[in-house]
């Protein structure tokens, strides 16, 4: 099995990316004695071609990133515009949104959210009782559109108000193993 993780973190003095760093350095450990493993951080910059054949190669696809303005940081929305083309990702379809060419992938987001979980599930409160999921909508649009299917998403909220670092890192890798290794029989 092969999976392609990447780092959508940009930094800013403000958001330095040490936990979504920390998260994907996880990713990578927990998931490498089992799987083939190629990384991406989009900050160090990346080869086009390169990056369209590290999906087709793929069977998961593992998005880490922190939340800004209720999407990802610009830097990563440019890398789908730039990497997500039409022909390698899609085809034109007589039905909208179904022309995606990966139906035999799947995909995992693992955000950083500052917003306390509260914030989500709480009546009244900003979002309204929406999930992430459902606030993120877009961004898994994107996926559905390529033809990718879902893995339930990982979400550390609170990420910039003194996050509890190894239960964080318990959370994600128990989360890996239930989603990702035992579903496939990996372990």
């Amino acid at each position: 099995m092969n999976i392609f993780v990447i780092n959508g973190h940009k930094y800013y003095p403000f958001a330095q990316g040490r936990l979504n760093k920390t998260l994907f350095n996880k990713i990578v450990e927990v998931l490498k004695p089992y799987v083939n493993i190629e990384t991406t951080i989009i900050e160090e910059g990346y080869e086009l071609q390169e990056e369209i054949e590290k999906f087709h190669r793929a069977d998961i696809i593992i998005f880490q990133s922190p939340v800004y303005w209720y999407s990802v940081p610009a830097l990563f929305k440019e890398y789908f515009d730039t990497v997500y083309t039409i022909g390698n990702f899609a085809r034109p379809s007589d039905k909208y949104g179904f022309g995606g060419i990966f139906k035999d992938k799947k995909y995992m987001y693992s955000m950083t959210l500052g917003a306390p979980e509260t914030a989500y599930t709480a009546s009244e409160n900003f979002f309204d009782e929406r999930c992430p999921d459902e606030v993120f909508i877009g961004l898994h649009k994107i996926q559905q559109y390529c033809g990718i299917k879902k893995i339930k998403s990982f979400y550390v909220f609170n990420a910039s108000r003194n996050p509890n670092i190894p239960e964080i890192l318990t959370r994600l890798e128990n989360h890996l193993k239930e989603n990702i290794l035992l579903p496939n029989n990996l372990i």
